[in-house]
């Protein structure tokens, strides 16, 4: 199947009234930082929190009466089993969707609890693709593919629409790749609309497979991402052609710059994005000069981060901007010190996140003791202040956790 424009804006009609209609926003702080307009879809505020509900939808709507009574299969690493499985209970066609083992158990649970038959196979979704293959041709399943699909190319591709509507004279998009169906879509859309258009890729230094088709390189693909949306080792070969064709360039970005990136996104516009939703924001901030001048936007593509991943990745900001340390603190273990203490944390404004009173240290003197805690600033130089003001009431301190 040729895909093209009109197939997109027929099936954005179709979709229209089914699934969420995401603001686009200007984030003042992107702009500032890059000197450029940078806007943000977000697409987060998506039904299951992805953009993938648009590519299950036209593909489940169009299944013939025999597929549906057979049922569908689909693999994913998470947003694509949630949009599949939400749209098949919708449907009420049977949906199994395959996992990789390495799943985030949340995105396993929110799909669990959609209806379907989930099944954790393989570390990454290529290592479960042959088993997928196998219950096809046995119970007869017809598999919806992530982004190998014209279906589901078609269906994200009603993003790009909504995109080039919402942001007037846009120069260049930004998109994540991980199999390539959504960057696909929308490339397809902002070309014919506007062929001077420049279209970046975004994909991790761990899984680079998109990277290599286009630049002709051979980098290895390994390890473990932040970005598991967009892990994927093999892209599709309908994508690879579109983008070959549509794509100026790909990005590389490294899991730190994830990280900065899902920090920023928060502190600064309140927009909880995951690994993957956020790749975009991440080649922004790393490349200023490509953007510098320029109006940029971007896909927020998914929402679905572990809620103890980004506490974690909240919390490691905060120290490698200096705003939390952790230091130990000797005292005499006498009734009265830990209060004492606190007190004098908080009439300098500091916060106590965590404290762990120690008293089994070989080298503690029987009637003395040591306390840990981490403590939460607004600075570097405020969390002197306060180390500065228990050293002068006597206490001896010293910090224990290291600041980047």
């Amino acid at each position: 199947m040729q895909i093209h424009i009109d197939l997109i804006k027929e099936a954005s009609k179709e979709l229209f009234g089914n699934i969420i209609r995401t603001p686009t926003i200007r984030s003042q702080f992107l702009s500032n930082e890059t000197q450029a307009e940078v806007f943000l879809k977000l697409e987060n505020l998506q039904y299951t929190s992805s953009f993938k509900v648009r590519g299950a939808y036209v593909s489940i709507k169009r299944l013939k009466e025999n597929q549906r009574q057979m049922g569908v299969i689909a693999m994913s690493a998470g947003n694509h089993a949630q949009a599949v499985a939400w749209w098949a209970k919708k449907e009420r066609v049977k949906a199994t969707i395959v996992m990789p083992e390495q799943a985030p158990m949340s995105k396993v649970m929110k799909t669990k609890s959609l209806g379907a038959k989930v099944i954790l196979k393989g570390r990454t979704l290529n290592e479960s693709q042959t088993y997928v293959s196998k219950l096809v041709h046995n119970e007869k399943l017809t598999l919806i593919h992530p982004y190998d699909d014209p279906n589901v190319v078609i269906g994200q591709g009603s993003l790009g629409l909504e995109v080039m509507q919402d942001i007037e004279d846009l120069d260049i998009l930004v998109i994540p790749i991980g199999g390539g169906g959504l960057i696909s879509g929308i490339s397809i859309v902002a070309k014919a609309l506007n062929p001077n258009i420049e279209i970046y890729g975004v994909q991790t230094e761990k899984f680079p497979s998109m990277y290599n088709v286009l630049h002709k390189k051979h980098l290895k693909i390994l390890g473990d991402t932040l970005a598991d949306g967009i892990a994927v080792k093999m892209p599709g070969k309908i994508t690879s052609e579109i983008i070959k064709e549509n794509v100026n360039s790909i990005l590389l970005i490294d899991e730190f710059e994830l990280e900065k990136a899902i920090s920023s996104l928060f502190e600064n516009e309140r927009v909880v994005a995951e690994g993957a939703g956020a790749a975009g924001v991440a080649a922004i901030l790393k490349n200023k000069d490509l953007f510098s001048g320029k109006r940029v936007g971007t896909v927020i593509c998914g929402g679905n981060i572990d809620a103890r991943v980004f506490a974690s990745i909240l919390n490691r900001k905060l120290l490698m901007d200096g705003r939390m340390t952790k230091v130990r603190i000797d005292i005499i273990d006498e009734p009265g010190m830990l209060a004492r203490i606190s007190n004098l944390i908080a009439s300098y404004g500091g916060n106590i996140i965590e404290i762990y009173h120690q008293r089994m240290f070989n080298d503690v003197p029987v009637k003395n003791a040591k306390i840990d805690a981490i403590i939460e600033a607004l600075s570097v130089k405020h969390i002197a202040s306060i180390i500065k003001a228990l050293r002068e009431d006597g206490f001896q301190v010293s910090e224990i956790m290291e600041r980047s």
